[in-house]
């Protein structure tokens, strides 16, 4: 048996069929547009993120041969999606959680002194990242489009809900509480939606999906809308939490950071809801299908492998991403250069939407081999950062993923400036994995957590060496400067 994982992520989605042994079989991909209609605003079309979910799951599926027994369900979170209940178009384009339009919207609660109480029953606080601003801003600024919603004929939603409904033809409007935790309309001790939190965001609750378990029978493909195919549906998650049951992060203190776009650390906390004081977010990891749920502890870093994207596509210091670890190597250090990627403000533990990049320490020495170091020391210092809140500085081993983990010579100096060995797996795309876990859970292809983690497995561990901590001092001044706020 295998299982069919979609990720649909930021920039592209990913189609992989996983076998009983956790390994994958086949693989397919296909990216969509981005769109950046001002600055600070980010959107997609989502029919471009169907197509090219069609078109990775045919890749993948082709590539296999064999036909699946579930199909399992990743995604970028926060995104607002609108589409119409009847025809499956979308109103307009989605709101993306790197958009930044709703700064005002979220210093407008603020002041009115509404984050305390939403943080207390969301666990998130008011930041132009999480979903409700985003429905107040379209609430606000596209009449038209928010008009659908308020009659009942436009179904609102995360990514998750939307592929849901294209992969079943409108039969289910659905989402898991990981999702839905992220939308700062769920609560977290209820573990529903929040009437009170739908009434303050302008939000009519009866356009918001129904909120079952994480894995189990969610619904069915139907052939006419998926490539011919009947299957089921039988696990979703949101990525960072699919990432973190991917990497089999079942304990309470097992700590894993996902490095794609943005970075994000989250560490299991059980059936407790554990609340930061320090920055961090409390969120669901996963529910089972009897309800039971397992909470984790996450921070939130919104430019990582962005700023490698940005030294290659905005400044064009490196050719390709990978090239960052050959240049990078070429010098021993950073020369002094600290570099901040606030591109789109800072995430956790600082939260400053104003906040913006910021280079510093630059001489006439300074080479472009500076600004890359710099710029994969930054990565290793924004985590350090995160895990310093999260753990007080003493987790035993942060397990790595996502694209950036392949980079040798940032695990090395993750695991430096951590002082905890850093172990990456042999399936690094364990976002994908997660989801296929899910399903496979939730189907009967594993029967337990116990069968998923003896498919784990090593391909490397990076032991800590020497701690720069003058060069994490130098890291720490910048930020302050790159931030806005006094």
């Amino acid at each position: 048996m295998s299982v069919l994982a979609i990720d649909a992520g930021t920039t592209g989605v990913t189609a992989l069929v996983v076998t009983e042994n956790g390994q994958i079989a086949a693989k397919g991909y296909e990216e969509f547009a981005q769109h950046f209609p001002e600055p600070g605003w980010v959107e997609h079309n989502p029919e471009d993120i169907w197509q090219a979910t069609l078109s990775a799951c045919a890749a993948a599926l082709r590539a296999a041969g064999d036909r699946p027994s579930c199909v399992g369900i990743t995604n970028q979170r926060e995104t607002a999606v609108l589409w119409d209940r009847r025809t499956l178009a979308a109103p307009r384009r989605a709101i993306v959680w790197q958009d930044r339009r709703t700064a005002g919207i979220c210093e407008r609660l603020r002041s009115a002194g509404h984050e305390p109480r939403v943080s207390e029953l969301t666990g998130l606080r008011l930041d132009p990242y999480f979903t409700a601003t985003k429905l107040t801003w379209l609430a606000e600024h596209d009449p038209r489009a928010w008009a659908g919603v308020e009659s009942g004929n436009v179904a609102v939603g995360t990514v998750d809900s939307y592929l849901i409904a294209r992969l079943t033809a409108g039969a289910r409007h659905v989402t898991d509480p990981s999702n839905a935790s992220r939308t700062l309309l769920y609560g977290l001790r209820s573990g529903g939606w929040e009437p009170e939190l739908c009434e303050l965001f302008g939000v009519p609750g009866e356009a918001l999906p129904e909120i079952v378990p994480n894995h189990g029978p969610l619904g069915s493909t139907d052939p006419s809308a998926f490539l011919g195919l009947e299957l089921p549906i039988s696990g979703v998650a949101g990525d960072q939490q699919a990432a973190l049951f991917g990497q089999t992060c079942f304990d309470v203190g097992d700590v894993k950071c996902t490095y794609g776009t943005g970075s994000f650390v989250l560490t299991n906390t059980g059936g407790e809801i554990v609340r930061s004081q320090s920055g961090l977010l409390t969120t669901v990891a996963w529910q089972e299908p009897s309800g039971a749920r397992t909470f984790a502890l996450e921070g939130s870093i919104f430019v990582t492998g962005a700023a490698v994207q940005w030294l290659r596509d905005g400044l064009g210091l490196i050719g390709t991403a990978p090239e960052s670890e050959a240049v990078a190597r070429t010098v021993p250090d950073s020369g002094g250069v600290v570099f901040v990627p606030a591109l789109t403000g800072l995430g956790a533990p600082h939260w400053d939407p104003q906040a913006r990049g910021l280079i510093t320490g630059i001489t006439r020495g300074t080479t472009r081999a500076h600004l890359v170091r710099a710029t994969l020391e930054a990565i290793a210092y924004e985590v350090r950062d995160v895990v310093e809140v999260m753990t007080g500085g003493t987790v035993p081993v942060l397990k790595a993923d996502g694209g950036a983990s392949a980079n040798d010579l940032l695990m090395q100096v993750q695991a430096d400036q951590l002082g905890a060995a850093v172990e990456r797996p042999v399936i690094q795309e364990t976002t994908a994995l997660g989801a296929a876990f899910l399903a496979g859970l939730g189907s009967g292809v594993w029967a337990s957590k116990t069968e998923l983690r003896k498919t784990w497995q090593l391909e490397r561990r990076f032991e800590p060496g020497e701690r720069d901590d003058a060069a994490y001092e130098r890291w720490r001044a910048a930020v302050r400067l790159a931030s806005a706020r006094p």
